[in-house]
């Protein structure tokens, strides 16, 4: 379990600017709600990812600031690489014969998120969003812009599970203690590793790059 709250950090901005500027934000300028749990294919409208605008600066202070820095950093740019393609595309395994895919990654990562703030650390009763394999291997084109919705969400529950304890905050996982430190270290990691991934399957779907 958590441990208590600390006093705030002064080197920690209440209401920091966000790091992702409009996540709901579509071509189209979808927002929210039921719109989003429509089909991809939906009559002769196709869904595309949102494009995202990555907050460039400058670093705050203060470690708790930093690290939800680099951690929202690495949330945004995994968006960036999905900016712009359909449920098809993101569903698409491009680098045969592994299963990845960007919807598999944005599944995963879902699950990850959850996992770690939710259940292990803030000790919430929630279901992982979905099977641990199943997260990369039942991706479905036309519920891509579900999955998305579910992914943002989460980011922000996750941040919400954790705004209120110090980085020293214990936990146990599989018999070892563990702190909120640790989950910014480790989730900063896996999305690193994945956004490599990102990258690659990106590149082959439609030859775009970029950091």
């Amino acid at each position: 379990m958590a441990g208590p709250p600390d006093e705030p950090d002064p080197a920690v901005p209440a209401h920091p600017p966000p790091l992702i500027a409009p996540i709901f934000q579509g071509q189209n300028g979808d927002g929210p709600g039921s719109h989003w749990e429509q089909t991809c294919h939906d009559g002769a409208v196709t869904w595309k990812a949102p494009e995202v605008t990555r907050y460039d600066g400058p670093l705050p202070e203060g470690e708790r600031a930093t690290l939800q820095f680099f951690l929202d950093w690495q949330r945004a740019t995994l968006l960036f690489k999905c900016a712009g393609l359909t449920g098809d595309q993101l569903a698409e395994r491009a680098l045969p014969p592994s299963e990845l895919s960007l919807l598999g990654l944005i599944r995963h990562l879902t699950n990850v998120e959850r996992a770690w703030f939710r259940q292990r650390f803030a000790d919430e009763p929630v279901e992982d969003a979905y099977g641990i394999q199943l997260a990369f291997q039942e991706t479905d084109p036309t519920r891509a812009a579900a999955d998305y919705a579910r992914l943002t969400e989460e980011f922000k529950l996750a941040d919400a599970a954790a705004e209120n304890a110090p980085l020293e905050a214990a936990f146990t996982h599989n018999g070892e203690a563990l702190s909120l430190r640790f989950i910014y270290l480790h989730m900063i990691e896996e999305y690193a590793r994945h956004n490599g991934h990102a990258d690659l399957l990106r590149e082959r779907i439609d030859g775009a790059t970029g950091e």
